[in-house]
């Protein structure tokens, strides 16, 4: 049974339902409402279908579907977290629940206290969001006594959960909770703080909330977060902030991992590179041109300890002869005709950091003296200068024909050779790596989708086919200039014909122009019958054996693959099992 007594003189109430075998029975505590205490309520719902409007007293309401409300919930909830999802439908439902409290009092002003709170309950219910029913309530607006407890059934946010969300970790009746807070505390002229301490959402038998003054709940500062605005947009700018200082940083240090490649090759340089990096040594960089040296040098430098200061590079074969210590080591103004003020050359720009000299083979004989002193005693002269200058310098040399052949020729000093030489590098053409020239490849579309705003869908598979089986004498560089021709002229989600990327190259390969590697290991590009040919004769002439070809082919394919068997039975054609099999019996190919 219901339970009320109301004292004018303390203006105490006290509502209260007795459980009747596991049920509520619902009595009204006065009669006069029983059959009337929705009409004012649901009198105040006005439909202006011709206007498109529908009002509930002077406020405009809407109709929506559960399942879009659902869909919103989920997007939120995905987009922002659960607890900021959690925060931003409690703080929907405290606007509702400020309004409707204000709403009661002008609909009720001649009703007591109890009837004036329940109208918040029951507006929940109009509104189709919950059956609430009342277990015991407490209320005196004169000391600002509150505590309750209720019941809710058929909650519109326990439905979003079981058939749209599935079930939550904690109680789900986010907004409802907001609405209960905000009327209570307007009714109660004071922060009436409600729980739900069980709930239907999360697996619980009943939605069970109670709510009593803020300061009796322990955690009463952090429940109040969840109604205080929270702009994400705020902490997307700092992260926006955040993520332009990586980039930058990540810009600093592009180079630093060597650029792209997994292949083996490639792999045996960076491991060379990185135990040579945070020494002091001075490193010779040798390979094709186009292979990627300046890359390498980059990354020697800022995986060293010089960092953080200047990395100078120089490109020895640019610079005239006759300019290239001024520009080296810096001049003297009145020097020569034309220094008309003293200025620093690169060694000095580069002073605790490190200088890059690429072609290095080009130094003339003064500049090549030159650098052996700042190598050997770490100072130098600039050109007209009388006095000499301490300078700190990391060299990386770089060149790419041989010196020990420069040295013979007398064109390169033998005991500078011997500075330079001290930790050689051979980087690979890329056509002893073309496992990674599809990660080169991605890389490349990536940086002119970049540049030259666009999108295509990538190379053919032509187009890699037969990237796959060029020579690429240009190496890198060659390629990089390769996919930024087949950017330009592709559209907009076009793929990037063999025609795009090659003026030439696809005719030269249909008419049998292709690629081949002689005896010796030399490639070469011709028509496939003449080389055949001339297979055949050198193998005559020369006695070599059958069992010596097949030898020499899988030791070239072995090398081209990076010794991976399957690899290299696919270039030969063969089945893996077929090319083991030859491989054991050769002695190339322990038995396992």
């Amino acid at each position: 049974m219901h339970q009320y007594r109301s004292a004018r003189t303390s203006r105490r109430l006290y509502f209260q339902a007795d459980n009747n075998k596991g049920g509520f029975m619902h009595v009204s505590y006065k009669p006069q409402l029983s059959a009337t205490s929705y009409r004012d309520l649901t009198d105040q719902i006005q439909f202006q279908s011709q206007e498109g409007k529908i009002w509930f007293g002077e406020q405009r309401m809407l109709l929506m579907h559960l399942s879009a409300m659902a869909a919103f919930r989920r997007e939120v909830v995905n987009s922002m977290g659960i607890e900021r999802a959690k925060g931003f439908f409690m703080r929907l439902g405290y606007q509702s629940g400020i309004k409707d409290a204000e709403l009661a009092r002008k609909l009720r002003p001649d009703a007591s206290d109890m009837e004036i709170f329940l109208a918040g309950p029951q507006l929940h219910s109009v509104k189709g969001m919950v059956k609430v029913v009342p277990i015991e309530i407490d209320l005196d607006q004169e000391t600002g006594e509150f505590s309750g407890r209720l019941e809710w059934v058929d909650s519109f946010e326990v439905e979003i959960c079981q058939t749209e969300l599935g079930p939550m970790d904690e109680p789900a009746c986010w907004s409802l909770l907001g609405y209960a807070c905000a009327f209570t505390s307007a009714f109660m002229g004071r922060e009436i703080i409600f729980r739900e301490i069980s709930c239907r959402g999360c697996g619980d038998e009943k939605c069970i909330i109670e709510g009593r003054p803020a300061e009796e709940w322990d955690d009463a500062e952090i429940f109040a977060e969840y109604f205080k605005e929270d702009p994400i947009m705020e902490e997307v700018y700092n992260l926006q902030s955040q993520l332009s200082s990586l980039r930058s940083s990540l810009h600093k240090q592009q180079g630093q991992y060597y650029g792209i490649g997994q292949s083996p090759s490639y792999n045996k340089v960076c491991k060379m590179i990185d135990k040579a990096a945070q020494g002091k040594v001075s490193v010779l960089l040798l390979g094709e041109t186009g292979v990627g040296k300046e890359v390498i040098a980059r990354s020697v430098h800022l995986r060293s300890e010089r960092s953080e200061s200047p990395f100078v590079p120089v490109n020895c074969a640019a610079i005239p002869p006759d300019l290239i210590e001024a520009e080296l080591f810096g001049v003297e103004k009145g020097a020569y005709t034309g220094a008309n003020q003293s200025r620093e050359g690169r060694f000095e720009r580069a002073n605790g950091g490190t200088i890059f000299l690429d072609e290095v083979v080009e130094l003339t004989a003064r500049a090549q003296a030159t650098l052996l002193r700042v190598l050997q005693e770490g100072e130098l002269e600039r050109v007209g200068d009388n006095r000499t200058r301490k300078v700190d310098v990391r060299v990386i040399a770089a060149t790419n024909e041989s010196l020990e052949q420069a040295v013979e020729e007398g064109r390169f000093r033998a005991d500078l050779f011997y500075r330079l030489n001290v930790f050689p590098v051979r980087i690979p053409p890329l056509r002893e790596r073309l496992e990674d020239l599809p990660l080169l490849v991605e890389h490349f579309l990536e940086k002119f989708h970049s540049e030259y705003d666009k999108r295509t869908l990538g190379l053919s598979d032509k187009a890699l086919e037969l990237c796959l089986n060029y020579h690429w004498p240009g190496n890198i560089r060659e390629l990089e200039n390769v996919i930024e021709r087949g950017v330009i002229l592709t559209d907009n989600n076009g793929t990037i014909s063999q025609e795009s990327l090659f003026a030439a190259m696809p005719a030269a390969m249909e008419s049998g122009q292709v690629d081949h590697v002689d005896l010796s290991g030399n490639v070469t590009t011709g028509s496939a019958d003449t080389n055949l040919e001339h297979w055949s004769d050198v193998i005559l002439e020369d006695g070599i054996s059958l069992e010596q070809v097949e030898v020499i082919l899988m030791k070239k394919a072995l090398d081209q693959a990076g010794q991976n068997v399957s690899k290299a039975a696919r270039i030969l054609g063969l089945t893996r099992p077929a090319l083991a099999y030859r491989l054991k019996k050769s002695g190339l190919l322990p038995d396992s």
